[in-house]
């Protein structure tokens, strides 16, 4: 028996700083692989007759959820379905299922313990020197994971350290996750722990298209090769809304990716002057649902009251204490798209800067 193999990876997400254990699968085992395993273990049958097992045993378990049964593979596996979403009274219908219906599979315990008690492990070590980019901060509002054209980022990590007066040497890269790309040549501190950038933020196709990955690359030697970090989360630019003094005002994509419609959109709200805020949205695990809510500018400062969002549809989101901001009404376009890349791609929360103006 092979080992599984493991390896310490930098976890960007904690302060201080940690390490995830990453697991690094040898190869990917497919429906043939398996079939050929099984002819090789039970030479009665054929290969072809084991993947006509596993693709009618898949239909069998398609076929038993699909008649509202749950299925249980006993010291294996079950097959069970799940709901989310949000009902406004009892009597309301069912959303659409392909936003609330959701399939779910679980390993039995004594399967995950037959795995334990033969399961040898080998550690790998770290991957060669690069650049590895901790934290991503503006330092003019002094938030994380911010992209501000009127701003500062400040990138902390180990081995960021380039030549600026060499082009061929390294350098800095912002790319729009839509489109877009500019190499970055307004810098103030270069070192290997800490780079400071004045950011030349390339434009999207989108307006609603705000997020934005950071890179960095640099040789360790005159000869070496050229090696690039990049930051493990998405950067993000404020986002303007305006004419709010108006009854309708013009409506505004925001909380989205590298889509090309918006997954959530500001449609109105009851504003009495500009003010800047933000807006978050947090992945709720226990109930597999979203939950918004209007915060200020300040880590740990005012929050509005949370709503919770478990399918499409028009919300409207008090405000905090003391903000010009009484409500704002949003409605949400793509709740699966959004709660997916909450999950994947923003550990489970997202947060916009929302620039609110009167005209």
């Amino acid at each position: 028996m092979t080992t599984i193999q493991w390896r310490p990876e930098i976890n960007a997400l904690t302060t201080p700083q940690s390490y995830r254990i990453l697991f690094l699968p040898r190869n990917v085992v497919g429906t043939k692989d398996m079939a050929a395993r099984m002819a090789a273990a039970l030479p009665n049958y054929s290969e072809k007759e084991f993947r006509a097992f596993i693709d009618l045993h898949n239909q069998l378990i398609a076929e038993s959820l699909s008649n509202g049964e749950q299925v249980t593979e006993e010291n294996a596996f079950t097959y069970s379905l799940s709901f989310t979403g949000r009902l406004d009274s009892p009597e309301a219908p069912l959303p659409p299922l392909e936003e609330c219906l959701q399939v779910r599979i679980y390993a039995s315990q004594p399967f995950v313990n037959s795995i334990r008690q033969v399961a040898k492990t080998e550690r790998l070590p770290m991957e060669k020197k690069l650049p590895i980019i901790a934290t991503a901060q503006d330092t003019v509002l002094n938030l994380n994971d911010v992209l501000n054209p009127q701003g500062l980022l400040n990138l902390t990590g180990n081995n960021l350290s380039f030549d600026r007066t060499k082009p061929d040497a390294g350098g800095c890269v912002i790319e729009g996750t839509q489109s877009g790309k500019t190499v970055q040549h307004r810098f103030g501190k270069i070192e290997n722990s800490e780079v400071s950038i004045l950011p030349d933020i390339p434009e999207q196709d989108n307006p609603w298209n705000n997020e934005y990955i950071v890179s960095l690359s640099t040789r360790y030697s005159k000869q070496g090769t050229l090696r690039t970090g990049t930051y493990g989360r998405m950067l993000r630019t404020p986002l303007t809304l305006s004419n709010f003094s108006h009854p309708n005002p013009p409506e505004v994509g925001i909380l989205t990716g590298s889509a090309d419609s918006p997954y959530v959109s500001v449609t109105s709200g009851s504003v009495t002057a500009d003010e800047t805020l933000r807006i978050q949205v947090v992945l709720d695990m226990r109930s597999d649902s979203l939950r918004i809510s209007l915060l200020d500018m300040q880590e740990d400062g005012r929050t509005g009251p949370v709503i919770a969002v478990t399918a499409n549809g028009e919300y409207s989101l008090p405000g905090f204490a003391d903000s010009a901001v009484n409500s704002l009404s949003i409605r949400v376009n793509e709740y699966t798209a959004l709660k997916e890349m909450s999950r994947k791609n923003y550990s489970g929360r997202i947060v916009d800067i929302l620039q609110i103006e009167m005209t």
